[in-house]
């Protein structure tokens, strides 16, 4: 998204910076001149010493103001961190070329506050910002893969032109249109079942669904692709969910309107593919092989749509919701308060203390522990109420998975088990071996995929 991002900094900003730092050289040439040495000067086996004569190098970065905010990232590692306005301003100044001193009285002179800018720029090089510190280059990590890596923001530049969602929106009216002329056309779970054997059903639904999740996702890789987010796709697990995310991290720093789109890609893939069929449909003889196709195809490009209101499970409204409210990490922050304030029930009742006692111990003491307070108020309303959505959204969806889809899948899968055998002919058992490869695969890749995503996590919480 580096051709969408906002600028790196005001024009005025940086016509100031790039002033400031004709008039620093000559007065810092012979600082450094005379103690090179001490400006950056290295213990045997530690990082470079950062001085007030240090000049830093700061690879390419991304900036962006949000509210009262500043994002500020490196597009190639997709790293980013909001900043205050005195940190983005320190970041302009030293990619202008000031010295950490010269930083110090720059942000004095224009904040009449102190700043400890050798400890930032520290900071800055733990996050991958920096490329050398005096003279003395900064390791770099190796950048995460994309996915497609030869699909370049020019090939794809239309998908964030203005005129698509207008024309998403014509096709979707003039699918409603057809449907309430013809109400026929609205699916059913039975137009699933649109052949006679089950597993022809489960294997052209399979085939049928992935196709349509790999689009969904090719749209969010698309869009953030054509702001110039690198953006990999890959197999994750959402509660009991298998699916298939994109990580486009790198969006924040494009417009709100880039981001928005990105977010939506795929909902609005899955509308469009709808609606083109609701219009063919109508075209079609009912009863025919080739509607009943249509249909069932009709059902399977809407039923993924449900599940992006569960914005509990980070689902791409989750994502619009966030950007929304102006949260950072509205599912984190919103999950810590909900632990919050269940330690916090727990200790009531096993306490079980007199009301003067309940009442001293949620003073300050226990306000200084709630994790929202450190918010701002717009996004400490936002987690409070999210946090009951994530809660009741979650304990509603793995009561469902344990009451319904767990036993209906075992049972599937002892049925399938007992249909296996030479008494059972070949359409018996090849029924039998297509549940046990469809349903059976799905749960296996299912607990593959949960358990190589929580190996990384387990790897860090041990480190």
């Amino acid at each position: 998204m580096t051709d969408t991002a906002g600028p790196a900094a005001d024009a005025s900003e940086a016509d100031t910076a790039a002033d400031a730092s004709e008039a620093d050289t000559a007065a810092d040439t012979e600082a450094d001149a005379v103690g090179a040495d001490a400006a950056v000067s290295t213990a045997a086996d530690g990082p470079p010493r950062i001085t007030p004569t240090t000049r830093v190098l700061l690879h390419d970065l991304a900036v962006r103001r949000d509210r009262d905010e500043w994002i500020v990232g490196r597009m190639t590692t997709r790293t980013f961190v909001a900043l205050p306005a005195a940190g983005a301003r320190a970041v302009e100044l030293l990619g202008a070329g000031l010295s950490v001193g010269r930083t110090e009285e720059s942000l004095r002179a224009e904040t009449g506050e102190e700043f400890d800018i050798a400890d930032f720029v520290g900071d800055l090089a733990a996050l991958g910002f920096v490329a050398r510190i005096g003279d003395h280059a900064v390791p770099d990590a190796d950048p995460p893969r994309a996915s497609l890596p030869w699909l370049r923001p020019r090939h794809v530049r239309l998908a964030l032109h203005p005129v698509i969602p207008l024309l998403v929106g014509a096709l979707l009216a003039a699918a409603a249109v057809v449907l309430v002329r013809r109400p026929d056309l609205l699916p059913g779970y039975r137009d699933l079942l649109w052949s006679r054997h089950g597993s022809v059903v489960l294997l052209s639904g399979a085939a049928a669904g992935w196709t349509l999740l790999l689009a969904h996702e090719l749209a969010h890789l698309v869009t953030a692709r054509a702001a110039g987010v690198p953006g990999k796709m890959r197999l994750g697990t959402r509660l009991q969910f298998l699916v298939m995310q994109t990580d486009i991290s790198g969006i924040e720093l494009a417009s709100r309107r880039h981001r928005l789109t990105a977010y939506l890609a795929g909902i609005a893939l899955n509308l469009s593919v709808a609606s083109s069929l609701v219009l063919i449909l109508a075209l079609t003889e009912p009863g025919t092989t080739a509607h009943r196709l249509l249909a069932a195809a009709l059902l399977l490009a809407l039923l993924p749509l449900p599940f992006q209101c569960m914005v509990f499970t980070r689902t791409d409204l989750y994502f619009v919701l966030q950007d929304l409210t102006g949260c950072r990490d509205l599912y984190g922050d919103g999950l810590a308060y909900a632990r919050y304030r269940a330690r916090r029930s727990v200790r009531s009742v096993r306490s079980m203390r007199t009301v003067r006692t309940v009442r001293r111990g949620v003073g300050a003491g226990d306000r200084d522990d709630d994790p929202s307070a450190r918010l701002p108020a717009h996004e400490r309303r936002a987690v409070r109420l999210y946090s009951v959505v994530l809660v009741v959204g979650t304990a509603a969806c793995l009561t469902f998975m344990a009451a319904v889809t767990l036993p209906v899948d075992v049972a599937l899968l002892v049925r399938a088990v007992r249909g296996l055998g030479p008494g059972h002919g070949l359409a018996g058992n090849a029924d039998a071996v297509t549940v046990l490869v469809v349903l059976g695969g799905v749960n296996v890749l299912w607990l593959v995929t949960w358990w190589r995503n929580r190996r990384p996590r387990r790897s860090a919480s041990a480190t």
